[in-house]
């Protein structure tokens, strides 16, 4: 039997659980049965948690079995799970990624709901005005990195067919390793909206990661300026640039139980 808690940050689901409960083979089978919809709890990804000096450190699988380096949600999830379980105290939170140890401050809490702002870091970009063809149309992206890679493609309205567009931009050959994929309208200089496909999970309700990126590329187009409010399918997160880039948003407990573990 495998212990979880499940936790959602803006609609974007995880399950974590300690290590030290969990074989230490065959994860990605387990994070694909854990994380099915259908045959196992449900989620967007799977992560293992260690204490790690007074935080975590966090492995995280996504739902398909493969391996990321970060979340963006997930690690808000991280760190409202080390706050509910007594191994970090408010109000910073280090959580040790695959992208390496971000630091999260608590603005607020209301029981099992928290709002965290979390240091992303610095992107890397690697082409501002990227032409793509995907789906049979171009389209202008920007290609970036953000601890995980990010193709924020740029348009005026979100056209009907962007999952299929998504899906091929995902697994284009300008990203060996994959990517995430997020489709951005900008509403004005402070505001953008966005819809999310994501590496080894696909469409997603919000992606902390994927709102970085877009954000990021959007403020590097020069068509907004920070602060930015993030609109997704789940509601809004806001994002500041100013040494790093700060991204806020919410993490919530669900619950907890255990998952039959037959291998």
């Amino acid at each position: 039997m495998l212990p979880f808690t499940k936790l959602h940050g803006a609609e974007n689901d995880f399950l974590l659980t300690w290590a030290d409960d969990a074989p230490t083979e065959n994860l990605p089978e387990i994070a694909r049965r854990i994380c099915a919809r259908r045959t196992g709890i449900g989620a967007d990804g799977w992560i293992l948690a260690s204490k790690r000096g007074g935080g975590l450190q966090i492995q995280l699988f996504n739902s398909d079995g493969s391996e990321a380096e970060i979340s963006g949600n997930g690690t808000r999830c991280a760190a409202a799970f080390a706050l509910w379980n007594g191994a970090a105290t408010a109000p910073e939170v280090r959580i040790t990624t695959g992208a390496g140890e971000k630091t999260l401050r608590l603005l607020s809490r209301d029981g099992n709901r928290f709002l965290f702002e979390m240091n992303m870091g610095t992107p890397q970009v690697e082409e501002l005005h990227a032409k793509m063809h995907l789906a049979g149309k171009d389209y202008d992206a920007t290609l970036l990195n953000v601890g995980n890679p990010q193709c924020a493609i740029f348009v005026e309205n979100l056209p009907e067919d962007w999952l299929a567009a998504a899906r091929e931009a995902e697994a284009h050959p300008r990203f060996p390793h994959h990517a995430n994929v997020s489709f951005v309208r900008v509403v004005d200089r402070h505001i953008i909206e966005c819809v999310f496909y994501e590496r080894g999970a696909g469409e997603t309700r919000s992606s902390g990661t994927g709102s970085t990126g877009a954000a990021a590329a959007a403020i590097l187009r020069k068509v907004t300026e920070s602060p930015v409010e993030i609109r997704t399918p789940a509601g809004s997160m806001t994002l500041r640039w100013q040494d790093n880039i700060y991204l806020t948003g919410p993490a919530e407990l669900i619950g907890e139980g255990r998952f039959f573990l037959d291998l």
